[in-house]
């Protein structure tokens, strides 16, 4: 059986950044997955699901009611791995081009307060695993180390 490409990166070399992970053809229409990852895999801990799962709520809030992006979000989520999360919007992007975009997501998560949207027995099935101050860490921890000083190293995968 052949590897799917995402399994063809070499993951010792990958670095915390922002990749087009593939574009798709679906239906006449090309969908961009992005690979948003948040800690250097093998050698950085992994984000623990109660961060992941708030980060998750909060980021697919703000895509889906983006004025630009939203009609464009077709899914946010996190990886298996636990090292970063893919976000997949219809058209052709490059990494460098929803830089502006991913800034204000982690901002927004960064500096939210209050309920996390979604989070209730009735929106969804695990809503007592979430950690919004973990979330809100993460989220700067981000912005500080990628996103306000990204390298083309860390726009492109490792050959």
């Amino acid at each position: 059986m052949e590897k799917i490409k995402s399994f063809t990166i070499d993951h010792i070399k990958l670095q915390k950044g922002v990749y087009v992970s593939r574009t798709d053809l679906v239906g006449g229409e090309t969908i961009t997955t992005f690979d948003i990852r948040m800690t250097k895999p093998n050698e950085e801990p992994v984000m623990n699901t109660a961060e992941m799962h708030a980060i998750e709520h909060l980021a697919a809030t703000f895509f889906r009611n983006h004025p630009v992006y939203g009609d464009k979000t077709i899914y946010f989520g996190p990886m298996g791995c636990r090292t970063g999360f893919y976000l997949l919007l219809t058209g052709t992007y490059t990494s460098r081009d929803i830089l502006p975009l991913l800034v204000s997501c982690f901002t927004f998560i960064r500096d939210f307060n209050g309920n996390i949207p979604g989070a209730s027995a009735k929106d969804c099935g695990n809503y007592l695993d979430m950690n919004l101050p973990m979330a809100k860490y993460l989220a700067n921890k981000f912005l500080e180390d990628v996103l306000y000083h990204i390298t083309d190293a860390q726009l492109q995968y490792p050959s």
